[in-house]
């Protein structure tokens, strides 16, 4: 069998994304102009919100969503208020939350689905003597699996909290016939290049609430007075320009009523984003065809393995694999020979709090505490399953897990 590379994930630019750059070099326009726009308002009709806003990155997007809720006055959230998440996910979720102000708070996860659970949050909270302490409830849909949404908004309405998805790894996963990242107050998404709407940097907030909309347009551009989508391109149409009746000079774009980021796009990316959505259904298609080609072919295998379940609701962002009997194969071998056959790996992240070295100093308060995140963090790992892995590719997979394993 000739050897070959199958990667985590890959991006090839074909005619449409040539001339989706074409059209913005030939537009004049490297910063956010009509193509943001566009993007915002077809990704808010395919996730099922009133809106969405376009930010540089998810980990941006999530920072300035959480920003925003100190801001809402008609939240009654503070800082240093605490938001309970999840402990097994990319560190960027928590750490947004700490860069905000907040203090993240983790308890355990289902291990099939990845995902925090509402028995797990609603036995936190009953034993808090201060559950006033609590903001936000921020679960993570990970590698395409939607957490428990129902049960989460549930317990969330009990104890006065607000629910934020982070939807980084779920664009167009579906929960009870919604889209994953409309069922909350806001969601953020991470347009990474090997997720499944993949254009290098970018992120996005989609919200139905106006007032997020408003504050986090404002955050994402340094605080500015201006939260309107027009007076980045044309001042003349602001609103906040029209409304005013002073004598001095005065341009909202520069003028700054709060304290905020950086955090805006450009229409190349926004472009290539527009892309993606056209046919990111054929790319969730073709990711869970060949997720289940290789459950079918690698099953032989479930002594040892967890498989990803599946399922025609999830939108997989990888194939994940997590190890059952570590004793008689570890990640660490089993990921060395993997890569040694040109098969790229990734560690399934670690548990935030008991296995990233920037979040030791928790690590005495939760060690023993999250079995599931700990023991997915050691002894996870995933490769890819998007869709320009061909048939072959998979049967390469399998061939080398056959040969490493000796069956």
């Amino acid at each position: 069998m000739v050897s070959r590379r199958v990667s985590v994930g890959d991006f090839k630019i074909g005619v449409s994304e040539k001339d989706a750059i074409k059209s913005v070099l030939e537009d004049g326009r490297l910063s956010e102009g009509r193509k943001v726009r566009e993007f915002e308002k077809k990704f808010a009709d395919f996730i099922g919100t009133k809106s969405s806003i376009l930010l540089n990155s998810g980990t941006s997007a999530l920072i300035a969503g959480l920003s925003a809720l100190i801001y809402a006055k008609d939240l009654n959230i503070k800082p240093k208020q605490k938001i309970i998440t999840t402990p097994l996910t990319y560190i960027a979720t928590s750490n947004a939350i700490v860069l905000s102000g907040f203090e993240p708070i983790y308890v355990d996860i289902d291990k099939n689905t990845f995902g925090i659970t509402p028995e797990n949050i609603r036995s936190l909270l009953e034993k808090e003597r201060h559950p006033d302490k609590y903001a936000v409830i921020l679960p993570v849909h990970l590698m395409g699996f939607s957490c428990d949404m129902d049960g989460i908004n549930k317990v969330a309405k009990e104890y006065n909290l607000k629910v934020i998805e982070d939807t980084s790894q779920a664009h167009g996963t579906l929960y009870n016939g919604k889209k994953a990242g409309s069922l909350s107050l806001f969601s953020t998404f991470s347009f990474y290049i090997a997720h499944n709407i993949q254009v290098g940097e970018m992120g996005a907030v989609a919200t139905d609430d106006t007032e997020m909309l408003r504050l986090i347009r404002k955050i994402k551009a340094n605080g500015r007075l201006c939260d309107c989508d027009v007076c980045n391109r044309n001042i003349h149409g602001c609103v906040k320009l029209k409304d005013y009746k002073g004598e001095e000079d005065f341009d909202p774009r520069f003028t700054h009523t709060m304290i905020g980021y950086n955090f805006k796009t450009s229409d190349l990316f926004a472009a290539l984003g527009i892309c993606q959505l056209e046919k990111v259904n054929l790319i969730n298609a073709k990711r869970r065809e060949n997720v289940k080609y290789l459950n079918d072919r690698l099953k032989k295998f479930d002594e040892i393995f967890q498989l990803p379940s599946y399922s025609e609701d999830i939108s997989y962002l990888a194939y994940p694999i997590i190890i059952k009997k570590p004793d008689v194969i570890s990640r660490r071998f089993l990921r060395s020979k993997l890569q040694k056959h040109n098969i790229e790996t990734r560690p399934f992240f670690g548990c935030i709090p008991t296995q990233q070295p920037a979040y030791s100093y928790l690590k005495k308060e939760y060690e023993g505490k999250l079995p599931n995140a700990e023991y997915i963090g050691k002894n996870g790992f995933y490769i890819g399953c998007h869709q320009y892995i061909e048939k072959d590719d998979l049967d390469y997979i399998v061939h080398i897990f056959e040969k490493i394993l000796g069956s």
